[in-house]
């Protein structure tokens, strides 16, 4: 049995699947104070339909890394960056506490300036007296050589409770990039760890002993081991469940828009040939680029209790959410009400829809359906625009999938997928405002929850060799060693498809034949005085993504 767990910003949602049979659901409130106790309700709902020994994995997409960096509550990280000349590092700067060293690595990984250990000693004495305790510290072309990247984290070991080294954050080449998601990394990572703890605890508590993973920004899972030392990379796992969920419901092999509508916003998403579009170069975190690559996707401020009010004469349709919608109790109307005054839903109390919407209206001089219809067609409006936006933008630029680059390829969606609370309500409107033919998955309303459970861990490594100098070089494996001049590109493929297949059973991953997809082979002579020196050889594989299996209808 699998379960997975989808931590929403209303609901926090949970499903049991046995051999791609739906066993137990759940959805309950989610209480942002207490997210540990939120998981275990939903847990505890689980399993009283479902044997918690014959649980084996546990799948769990979490805002706890965003919410984090949201609301402030991150913790301040000391950053120590080398960028060597040519480089304003200054550009890069993230929090309060940045230092620029010098040093130098080149671009084929010869340390050209070495780090002086009581230069970092001094700087390192200024955080512990400020009270620090996690740490960043990058260099450029560190990837190539981590050693002047270790040097600054041995210094920084004794008063530190944890460094995060841009080498193991990310293996692609990004200075500033790499500064931006090391230091998000050490920012959240006491905050994901204290979680850690405190998950394995409860599941111990309930009779499960599962494996337990953490959705992450692309679409796959990674054990909660990895996750304890790469905590950024489940920021934003929520829509990348959304996403992943559809493949497990409804699979699609044409272009497809997925809109996933909850209370307070709706996220979009776009399949090119039934695979999603992947944010290639990585997202933007705290105004901040980053290498934390993740499934394209992105919000608009319309969800089902997207408030309505009248203000000077203007009817407004959200961004804000005052609460559930009146029908469900709430303290303000909202969209959903709406819906209800016009028989496009039939939730909760539908008296009290009525009585909210018919304030609104008197502000506004009108009848409360012609209230209810301005609303509801604002808020179609506003979708739709967005949407055409979010299309316009994937179409002005290359379109990559988690699988591939596509040459020259224009998204034009033929279908609509619709999934979250209201989707049963809003997809038709949606179909005839959009002219495109509407779909709501089987179980819309935990679709989320769903792809958490069902989505396959993703794993990628990237290997690099320079022929002229013998090295070879896995960073994200801590690998770094000697080859002969005669190494091929060939070679390269075989010990990089190798070694992830070793990484992957060393973490219990099962992967089967044609598991590891090749996504980048390339090979370039090295050439100094008229003469070739040598070979620059990179070559980056990965677990492909998807799902596990397809749910029965």
């Amino acid at each position: 049995m699998l379960i997975g767990i989808d931590v929403g910003g209303t609901h926090t949602d949970g499903v049991c699947i046995s051999d791609g049979r739906m066993e137990a659901l759940a959805k309950v409130p989610t209480d942002h104070g207490n997210l540990l106790a939120t998981i275990t309700e939903a847990l505890r709902v689980i399993l009283k339909e479902c044997d918690a020994s014959a649980v084996r994995t546990v799948n769990l997409s979490t805002t706890l890394s965003t919410n984090a960096i949201v609301t402030g509550a991150a913790e301040e990280a000391g950053m120590f960056v080398m960028p060597g000349p040519g480089v304003d590092a200054r550009a890069y700067a993230v929090g309060r506490h940045y230092h620029i060293l010098p040093g130098c690595v080149d671009h084929r990984g010869v340390v050209s300036v070495k780090a002086r250990a009581e230069h970092i000693r001094h700087l390192a004495a200024e955080c512990r007296d400020k009270g620090l305790r996690v740490y960043g510290v990058v260099g450029k072309f560190c990837t190539r050589n981590p050693e002047q990247e270790q040097t600054m984290a041995d210094v920084l070991a004794p008063q530190a409770d944890f460094v995060a080294m841009g080498h193991r954050v990310s293996e692609a080449l990004n200075f500033g990039r790499r500064i931006g998601t090391a230091y998000y990394n050490a920012a959240v990572w006491r905050t994901c760890n204290a979680f850690a703890d405190a998950l394995e605890q409860s599941l111990a508590e309930l009779n499960v002993r599962a494996d337990i993973n953490i959705v992450k920004a692309d679409g796959g899972t990674m054990p909660l081991k990895m996750a304890r030392e790469k905590p950024i990379q489940s920021i934003f796992s929520g829509p990348a469940a959304s996403v992943m969920g559809v493949l497990g419901t409804v699979p699609a092999d044409e272009d497809a828009l997925l809109l996933d509508i909850g209370g307070t916003t709706t996220d979009m998403a776009v399949l090119v040939n039934g695979v999603p579009l992947l944010e290639r170069d990585g997202i933007s975190i705290g105004g901040h680029r980053t290498l934390v690559r993740a499934l394209q996707v992105e919000s608009i401020g319309i969800g089902g209790d997207s408030f309505v009010r009248s203000r000077d004469g203007h009817l407004l349709v959200g961004p804000e959410r005052q609460g559930p919608c009146m029908a469900a109790g709430g303290p303000a109307p909202a969209l959903m009400d709406a819906m209800n005054v016009l028989g496009h839903a039939d939730f909760g109390d539908r008296e009290r829809s009525a009585s909210g919407i018919k304030e609104v209206a008197m502000a506004q001089g009108v009848s409360t359906r012609e209230c209810a219809e301005q609303i509801v067609q604002q808020a179609m409006s506003i979708l739709t625009k967005k949407i055409g936006a979010f299309l316009a933008a994937v179409n002005s630029r290359p379109v990559y999938t988690i699988q591939e680059m596509l040459e020259d390829r224009s998204v034009r969606p033929s279908r609509l997928l619709v999934i979250g609370g209201p989707a049963e309500t809003m997809a038709p409107l949606l179909q005839e405002e959009l002219g495109i033919p509407a779909t709501v998955p089987a179980y819309s309303q935990v679709v989320n929850a769903i792809g958490a459970c069902l989505t396959r861990p993703t794993q990628s490594l990237v290997l690099t060799v320079d022929t002229s100098r013998g090295t070879f070089t896995v960073p994200g494996l801590g690998i770094h060693k000697t080859v002969k001049r005669t190494y091929t590109l060939d070679e390269a493929v075989r010990d990089a498809t190798t070694l992830l297949g070793e990484e992957l059973e060393r973490q219990g991953i099962p992967a089967e034949p044609g598991d590891i997809q090749v996504i980048q082979a390339d090979a370039f002579n090295m050439v100094e005085g008229h003469h070739t020196i040598g070979r620059n050889i990179r070559v980056r594989c990965q677990m492909r993504p998807g799902t596990i299996a397809t749910l029965a209808s």
